[in-house]
């Protein structure tokens, strides 16, 4: 096997082995700065469909490129409101929304004959201040409520990102905040089912804590090469 294909086996094994009430998590191989030829391995030797991008552009070309594939695409980088229309057109899922301006253009750019797009509310739940997201449940709230009037989206859940350290206790204690966030919301009447938390670093804790889908890149596909 590759080593492409040795990872993803391994870890949907420990996905199995870490259930949440039953259920597994859904892992999103993040394939962004990596060529096609990887994604295109991943599907044909282990299934893997779900896919996760940053980059709008890179994202239309895979998208593209692959079109005789069954894949699924999750945009999971920051929202620019030039690159919305990309993104409406050419993504399943988004894990990064924090405002309302880029929910209206995302619903008033996805195109007619596609599935309303499924989006997360990105929390910073690091509250680090070099990290996007939203701050607190009165403004997750706020924005959960205007995103549920828009005709072509459909809100799914939340998704975080915690510190980059080795203290496992703080990083825990960040997911559970966020899976909190889930429960409040969920009291009163919205209705989500997704966590979009964990990465190569710290995906076991995130299951742990109630993950409902995890992004690994690195991990599957190795370091990624920047182009300067």
């Amino acid at each position: 096997m590759t080593n492409i294909t040795q990872q993803i086996t391994k870890i949907r094994q420990e996905l199995t082995q870490h259930t949440n009430n039953g259920c597994t998590a859904s892992l999103i191989a993040v394939s962004k700065t990596y060529p096609t030829e990887a994604i295109q391995e991943a599907y044909n030797q282990t299934k893997q469909f779900a896919f996760g991008e940053n980059y709008p552009q890179e994202l239309a070309s895979k998208v593209e490129q692959l079109k005789n594939l069954p894949l699924e695409w999750h945009f999971i980088g920051n929202i620019q409101s030039n690159k919305t229309k990309l993104i409406a057109e050419n993504a399943a899922w988004v894990h990064t929304l924090t405002n309302l301006n880029h929910a209206m253009r995302l619903s008033n750019q996805r195109p007619a004959q596609l599935m309303p797009l499924q989006v997360l509310i990105e929390v910073n739940i690091s509250a680090e201040v070099s990290k996007h997201g939203l701050n607190n449940l009165v403004e997750i709230i706020s924005l959960a409520k205007e995103i549920n009037l828009l005709p072509n989206l459909k809100l799914r859940g939340l998704m975080g990102m915690a510190s980059a350290t080795q203290d496992s206790e703080l990083i825990k204690a960040q997911f559970k905040q966020l899976k909190s966030y889930q429960q409040q919301l969920n009291e009163q009447g919205f209705n989500l089912d997704q966590l979009s938390m964990g990465m190569s670093g710290d995906y076991l804790h995130a299951i742990e804590c109630g993950a409902t889908m995890i992004r690994i890149g690195s991990l599957i596909f190795g370091e990624r090469k920047y182009v300067n």
